[in-house]
């Protein structure tokens, strides 16, 4: 793509002012109907070293509120952040609804060097092609606009700038060894950055390559760019955003209504049972962190079906520094303003470490599904987007364990009672526990769908019976061992 790009005519300097006072007038309207309609953008600048990233960022933005921007400096990601999927500093700093994120270098930028170096070879680039086009597509999908620019100087202009920045001893530090890297070895950076840009060159994120030779016609073709798609972005905004076809192997999960719930167990047996179970998870936990291996661990479940009791039984025998457990509620005004899957990105463990979900990402094809808190074609498009989530930490290494804890209306009608008529656990139990049980049918039908669409083959759904929590309790921590006995082979 950069290989056969035509450099655009510059037109006369008169002109490049007259379209420039049009763009800015133009944007300056724009970011008003960006807040209204609640939009968010995501302006992504790569480009060569040297281009004119950071100094054009600041001309665009000195034409927005700046109440409702923000710039982030992607540089090379920190010890923490390499211990994260390779995706997580990019989607921490998607934008709130409303506002601008301005990136001075990002993803591609990322991936480029690591091609450049030879530590990402064929296989891993195509897998990481991969989820940055799923990324970018589940944007624009939930509503973003995403404008991708790559500032394009020739070897010869970059050498020039270079050079200056280097005399002069208030400006040398701004060449860094990247700089040099691609001033020394341009043509080979000229093809890694094409294939790169030809292999993320989308309808929905299409690239706009910027002849950045001259700082002022710069300027106007970003204006431009940028107006222009947010323009298409406003036009698209109420448009039905197609299901896509699930295209992730899927393992045949039975009906809520088949699942035996009869069986019980023995109190000493359950003792000696779980004692052992705990003991042998521990020492795999010491392994996990050495071999740093992540782990997630996702709990869904009826109302009153013994997912706290579970969830504790698991991490009374894990190293306290090495877990987390994220009590999920109804999101926060700032969580709410951003792609749904956001908050859950945030609470990612690092390599070595276990991040234990109490409630998950799942409330969106149940809770937001049934109270209306989403539209149709959200919940019905997230059942691919969470099959690419999961798949997303898969393929970074993680462990991924979900859990269905399973009774019946019958018991969880007694335990309501029992934790309503007991002042101890009276905090347990809400009004929003009898309103969603009067929907029990419906919550049914709709998990249901959710086991059919999302029990994949690398990560499948596990349904616990929880009538007598004993049995739940064992079964999970049976589970969860085998599955981290075979991530440690």
């Amino acid at each position: 793509m950069l290989n056969k790009w035509e450099k655009p005519e510059m037109p006369e300097e008169e002109e490049i002012k007259e379209r420039l006072a049009k763009a800015r007038d133009l944007l300056e309207i724009q970011q008003l109907q960006i807040k209204e309609r609640k939009l968010p953008v995501l302006v992504l600048f790569e480009g060569w070293g040297a281009a004119g990233k950071g100094s054009e960022i600041g001309q665009i933005i000195k034409n927005i509120d700046p109440r409702f921007f923000k710039v982030a400096s992607m540089s090379a990601p920190s010890e923490e952040e390499k211990r994260k999927p390779f995706l997580y500093p990019y989607f921490v700093q998607i934008p709130e609804a409303g506002k601008f994120t301005f990136l001075d270098s990002g993803w591609m930028d990322q991936v480029s060097k690591s091609r450049f170096s030879g530590e990402m070879d064929d296989n891993k680039y195509a897998q990481i092609i991969d989820s940055i086009k799923r990324f970018e597509r589940q944007l624009t999908d939930n509503g973003y606009i995403i404008l991708k620019f790559f500032l394009n100087i020739s070897e010869k202009e970059q050498e020039k700038r270079l050079n200056q920045l280097k005399a002069n001893k208030d400006t040398k530090w701004r060449v860094s060894k990247n700089d040099l890297m691609q001033s020394k070895h341009y043509s080979k950076c000229q093809n890694i950055f094409s294939r790169y840009l030809t292999d993320t060159n989308t309808a929905n994120a299409p690239w706009y390559i910027i002849d950045a030779k001259n700082r002022k016609w710069a300027e106007l073709q970003l204006m431009e760019a940028i107006c222009s798609g947010i323009q298409v972005g406003l036009q698209n905004e109420r448009l039905a955003v197609p299901i896509i076809q699930n295209v992730f192997p899927l393992i045949k999960m039975p009906k809520l209504s088949e699942v035996k719930l009869e069986e019980t167990m023995e109190e000493e047996k359950y003792k000696a049972e779980l004692k052992q179970l705990q003991k042998k998870l521990g020492e795999l936990h010491n392994r996990l962190y050495r071999k740093r291996v992540p782990v997630v661990i996702a709990y869904e479940g009826w109302d009153a079906a013994g997912k706290g009791g579970n969830i504790k039984r698991l991490t009374e025998a894990l190293d306290p520094r090495g877990y987390e457990v994220h009590p999920i509620a109804s999101p926060e005004p700032h969580e709410k303003a951003r792609h749904y899957l956001w908050r859950f990105w945030k609470r990612l463990p690092k390599t070595g470490h276990i991040a234990i979900f109490d409630r998950t990402w799942y409330g969106r094809v149940m809770v937001e599904r049934l109270e209306g808190f989403c539209s149709e074609n959200d919940w019905k498009r997230a059942y691919n987007e969470i099959n690419e989530f999961e798949k997303e930490l898969t393929e970074w290494g993680a462990v991924v364990i979900k859990f269905w804890v399973q009774i019946d209306k019958e018991t969880q009608l007694a335990r309501f009672t029992e934790r309503q008529n007991t002042p101890e656990k009276q905090w347990k139990i809400t009004d929003e526990d009898w309103r969603n049980r009067e929907k029990w049918d419906e919550y049914e039908k709709a998990v249901n769908e959710m086991l059919q669409k999302t029990s994949t083959s690398y990560a499948p759904w596990h349904i616990l019976p929880s009538v007598d929590k004993k049995i739940a309790r064992i079964q999970a921590l049976k589970i969860v061992i085998e599955k981290l006995e075979k991530a440690l082979e």
